[in-house]
């Protein structure tokens, strides 16, 4: 099989992740739930992880500001559900960016040009007086897009507005600093390596939300209310600490390989794939191919073919792996006309022999 659906979840990890998983699993215990050395060992090491997460997302001051979640939909769900204000966001978000604001009252979208693009200009032009964030994705999970939270970071700061960013596309690709930043959602089954069921949310110093759960905390157990420091006063309950011992592994081996290196890697995979294919009759491809950055993901469609379709036979007849539909993204489908789309995604650990035999599969399956 050659496996090509990254941006929905990565298949092949580190050996170091499976490792650090298995042996947390033989020797954790419940972290802040005892003094004895099981339980010592998982507070230690979800203490190394918020270090890790906070230098590779340059949050050095305040690594307890690094919050775990199950994934990032509820980190942005944590970030977006206590705004009372006027919310700005765009046409290029996943479900989980719009469905958390449609049950807000007074929200703008920002619809995307014809190549998927948002400009901070645009933005700009929304954010009214009333306006209290801009909530935006660093890359699009559809088109490999990527938007200048730089920018547009500086543009809130200025005018007195929290910026929550969706990193869940970029997050172990791209670099990410996160001055004038609010709020960094993260998911880590993805571009960072860790299992599935890991994630997060990076606070900037003048944000707090409010927590969607309440419960146990390992402390203050008489108390009526949920203790109010960081990081408890948003992880209510038992930790997943040994997906977070694989969430670190997979963090430190990004940090030992170089980040640059790992997107290059990927990046060139699907530049040469989409390359390849921009001429080839009945393959339509979308996105800015051209921008100097993107995140490494081509989507397409092939003439005749509906995209669960496409995908469904690119699987049986030619064993590669892809995303097919709207992969949660409606409104940036509407901008572009389409109700689904065949999306490649790539990995470093994805070979040009990989990449070669996916174009010619998508050649093949577009002269029939």
């Amino acid at each position: 099989m050659i496996y090509l659906d990254n941006a929905s979840t990565t298949l092949i990890k580190p050996d170091s992740v499976k490792k650090a998983v298995l042996r947390a699993m033989d020797t954790f215990g419940n972290a802040s739930r005892g003094a004895h050395t099981p339980a010592l060992d998982a507070l230690r090491m979800l203490m190394e992880a918020r270090i890790a997460l906070a230098s590779l997302f340059g949050l050095i001051d305040d690594p307890m500001r690094v919050i775990f979640t199950p994934n990032a939909t509820v980190a942005l769900n944590i970030a977006i559900a206590g705004i009372k204000g006027h919310i700005v966001t765009t046409a290029a978000e996943h479900n989980s960016v719009l469905r958390p604001i449609y049950r807000q009252d007074n929200y703008t979208i920002i619809p995307c040009d014809i190549l998927g693009c948002i400009s901070t200009e645009a933005i700009s032009s929304a954010i009214r007086p009333d306006t209290v964030a801009v909530v935006l994705t660093h890359a699009s999970n559809v088109t490999g897009n990527v938007f200048d939270i730089q920018s547009i970071g500086e543009l809130c700061a200025a005018r007195n507005v929290h910026f929550i960013v969706d990193a869940s596309q970029s997050a172990g690709l791209l670099p990410i600093d996160m001055k004038n930043i609010s709020a960094l959602c993260f998911t880590g089954h993805k571009s960072l390596f860790g299992p599935q069921g890991t994630g997060g949310l990076c606070l900037g110093p003048n944000y707090m939300p409010e927590s969607l759960y309440v419960g146990g905390s390992g402390h203050h157990s008489f108390d009526y209310k949920h203790p109010r420091e960081l990081p408890d006063a948003l992880e209510a309950g038992t930790q997943n600490a040994h997906g977070i011992a694989g969430l670190l592994a997979g963090v430190q081996y990004i940090q030992s390989t170089g980040l640059s290196t790992i997107h290059n890697q990927a990046d060139t995979l699907a530049r040469l794939f989409a390359h390849s294919l921009a001429d080839t009759p009945g393959v339509t491809l979308y996105g800015d191919l051209a921008a100097p950055l993107r995140t490494p993901i081509v989507s397409l469609n092939i003439e005749g073919y509906d995209s669960a379709q496409a995908a469904c036979l690119l699987f049986e007849k030619y064993g590669i792996a892809v995303r097919a539909g709207a992969h949660c993204a409606p409104l940036m489908h509407d901008g572009l006309n389409l109700s689904g789309s065949v999306r490649f995604s790539f990995s470093h650990f994805n070979t040009q022999k990989d990449t070669e035999f996916a174009v010619d599969a998508v050649r093949a399956l577009a002269s029939r």
